[in-house]
């Protein structure tokens, strides 16, 4: 493995790996042992149960030895890199970038692999195509496949560019015209978003380069700083392709991961493949989660504003940024997004709205939720969360903060919005959030399970309680989600149609797809169950619903129960495999 290839692996798995250090007090004869670490500028700590104190500081040292090992390798690297100008940049020619890529010459490709290759391939000129999105969602992986595909002719007029921190515009330029007098053709920049300069100056790259032959590609996790680029300096000399949202049959086709409920749990990221995906899995564990919450989702926004129009463009969220109140306030919006994205969420006390409506759902069977201290499980549920509480903030959260951080997570595509419409009253229209990365969502649930689990009423409970109830709770929370996904993937498939959710005085159809041009409708009720039962299609068979929806959206052409059982038809309403519909589903 070249040195290249070494330090990208090692940066992936340092990036999986905790920061910071432990440390023990003694109090009362007692020992407690301690997390600390660093967010931004400020030290954070939090008390570490003793049962998960070896596995940490394991984990620690683990990282220490990779960074060290990082260290090493990129002051190798400054040794020998190309020409005199290039002592800071990472750079990859001929030979190195076929031991580059041949790691993932069996990895199948994610269908936006086709876009990346027909500008490599095409007639493109004056442009630069831009690579994006959050963390562990292939970017790097669809370079290197599309290195893996190029000639060995094509190689030797190929170059790979690793940019730093250290980097800057201006270094990047020298190297970009030193390639160009020899001849090279296809430059790949990656992370170019950390060159702080790269905002203003950006338009360079097609006006001087790409304007020249040139096929250029840049890369990068700081999403917004290349729609500020797009909106300030590239404007049309650019062709963009974002890789955040990753559909169901793709986690299925590309990861070998199957299972709706695995895409529930894990879905939202394309770091790892195969039967170990659940054990390394960014969305393993909540620490792991807030963790990339943290950089990949708040320091891209931070990084970006920071940097776009000196910083000039914070607007209300510069108080957040610079009392470190940030993150604090996206984790928040996060955890309730898809449920309550109101100020109130975000300035009282922090409350779950899973715990909330498994209360509602479950009593029905039993009144074990009602027993339960919730003051003290949600409590519980803020520290595990790593979520400031009203008390801690030193900066009061307005509507203006909310709407902000809700701007800024859509342009990043983690979130997206769904319609609701009431047939009462038509001109109020109101939206359902929805998180795209599933796992992100799902790691806070169980957050709540354990949280839970510390509750002495709860835990007083017979095992087989026990575990009817934290099995009632976790399906109630997966079938929320399931509608979200079902949604959302039909919504991004059906670009000409409208998707939405109908709702009428008494009951709902869970989605309804409006061909506005053909004047035909489709409804349907999604259902985490893998049975039949007749509640799931009474609505669907209910008459005068149908009736007002054909009235409001024209001729109803398909009912359907989305469900996880076998395909079948009940009277008109046909049955159909949650997953096959998903992988059905072609924009």
């Amino acid at each position: 493995m070249n040195n290249v290839s070494r330090i990208k692996e090692l940066e992936t798995i340092i990036d999986s790996l905790p920061p910071g250090s432990i440390t023990k007090k003694k109090i009362n004869n007692k020992v407690y042992f301690y997390y600390r670490w660093k967010d931004g500028e400020r030290r954070r700590e939090k008390y570490l149960p003793f049962e998960e104190v070896d596995t940490l500081r394991n984990q620690i040292a683990h990282r220490k030895a990779l960074e060290k090992e990082l260290k090493e390798l990129g002051e190798k690297r400054k040794k020998t890199s190309l020409g005199p100008s290039s002592s800071l940049f990472n750079i990859l020619t001929g030979n190195e970038l076929r031991a580059f890529s041949s790691p993932v010459s069996d990895f199948k490709k994610r269908e936006c692999f086709k876009e990346l290759n027909d500008f490599i391939l095409g007639d493109n000129c004056d442009k630069v195509f831009i690579l994006y999105g959050l963390r562990r969602t292939g970017k790097t992986t669809l370079i290197r496949q599309i290195l893996f595909e190029m000639s060995d002719i094509e190689l030797e007029k190929t170059a790979f560019i690793q940019i730093t921190p250290k980097d800057t515009l201006y270094n990047l330029f020298q190297i970009l015209n030193d390639l160009k007098t020899k001849g090279f053709i296809y430059v790949f920049v990656d992370e170019v978003t950390l060159l702080d300069d790269f905002i203003g100056g950006s338009a360079l790259l097609s006006d001087v380069f790409a304007s020249c032959g040139m096929k250029i590609v840049l890369s990068g996790t700081d999403s917004l700083s290349f729609l500020f680029a797009e909106d300030e300096q590239l404007y049309d000399r650019c062709v963009i392709l974002h890789t955040t949202f990753i559909p169901y049959r793709e986690f299925e086709r590309v990861l070998g991961v199957k299972g709706i409920d695995e895409y529930i749990r894990y879905g939202g990221t394309m770091s790892l493949s195969g039967e170990l995906y659940n054990q390394n899995s960014i969305f393993v564990n909540v620490r792991s989660a807030y963790e990339y919450v943290n950089s990949a989702i708040a320091n891209n926004i931070q990084h970006s504003l920071k940097n776009y129009k000196n910083g000039g463009h914070f607007r209300n969220l510069v108080e957040l940024y610079e009392k470190n109140e940030l993150t604090s306030a996206i984790n928040r919006v996060v955890e309730d997004i898809n449920h309550r994205f109101t100020v109130e969420v975000l300035t009282r006390d922090f409350k779950s709205n899973d715990l909330s409506l498994s209360q509602r759902n479950l009593r029905k069977d039993t009144t074990v939720l009602d027993k339960v201290h919730i003051d003290d499980v949600t409590k519980a549920l803020r520290v595990l969360l790593e979520i400031k509480n009203k008390d801690r903030q030193s900066v009061t959260i307005t509507d203006a903060h909310i709407h902000e951080i809700e701007e800024y997570l859509y342009l990043l595509e983690l979130i997206d919005y769904v319609d609701v419409i009431s047939l009462s009253d038509i001109a109020e229209k109101k939206r359902r959030v929805i998180i795209t990365q599933p796992g992100l969502r799902y790691t806070q649930a169980e957050a709540l399970i354990k949280s839970l689990m510390m509750d002495p009423v709860f835990s007083s409970l017979s095992i087989y309680e026990l575990e009817d109830v934290r099995k009632r709770i976790l399906n109630e929370i997966k079938g929320r989600m399931l509608e979200d996904i079902v949604l959302l993937e039909t919504k991004r498939a059906n670009p000409d149609k409208e998707v939405f959710v109908l709702k009428f005085p008494v009951g709902e159809f869970d989605m309804v797809v409006f061909d506005s041009q053909a004047l035909t409708s489709a409804i349907f009720e999604i259902k985490y169950s893998a049975d039949v039962f007749p509640s799931h299609y009474r609505h669907l068979i209910d008459e005068e619903k149908c009736q007002q929806t054909e009235h409001r959206y024209g001729k109803i052409t398909q009912k359907a129960v989305l469900y996880r059982g076998k395909g079948r038809s009940i009277e008109d309403v046909e049955y159909i495999n949650v997953e096959e519909y998903l992988k059905g589903l072609r924009r």
